[in-house]
């Protein structure tokens, strides 16, 4: 692989890997992996060495947008990933009870408040005849 090569290989920080991570120690660490100086990156984004220097200490948050150009200014690319989580909720309930009627669903959560009220040994809402 050429050396022409090796300057199009970008290397690539996923902010999801580092979950302890904060923008600006993303940043840093890129920053210094490169070699480069608050003071240089400062220059190459048009900004302050003391701007790059609050964003490193998370003073403040960068946008999405800032944090991409400052990385890409370092030959590096922000990747931004999102996964669907477990939420541990059975959606195929949801479904089955939004498919009842409004008088039905009112009529399962009455019920199951008895429920709750019989194994508890609290007091039930069904009216004796």
């Amino acid at each position: 692989m050429g050396a022409a090569n090796l300057n199009c290989i970008y290397v690539m920080i996923t902010y999801m890997q580092y979950k302890a991570a904060t923008p600006g120690r993303l940043l840093r660490e890129a920053r210094v992996r490169h070699g480069v100086s608050q003071e240089r990156l400062a220059i190459r984004a048009g900004t302050t060495q003391s701007a790059i220097s609050r964003i490193e200490k998370d003073r403040i948050s960068p946008t999405v947008q800032t944090l991409t150009e400052l990385l890409n200014l370092l030959g590096e690319e922000l990747v931004l990933a999102v996964e669907e989580r477990d939420t541990g909720i059975d959606l195929s309930l949801n479904r089955r009870n939004l498919e009842l009627t409004p008088e039905q669903r009112v009529q399962k959560g009455i019920e199951f408040a008895d429920f709750v009220r019989r194994n508890r040994g609290g007091e039930s809402t069904e009216q004796e005849p």
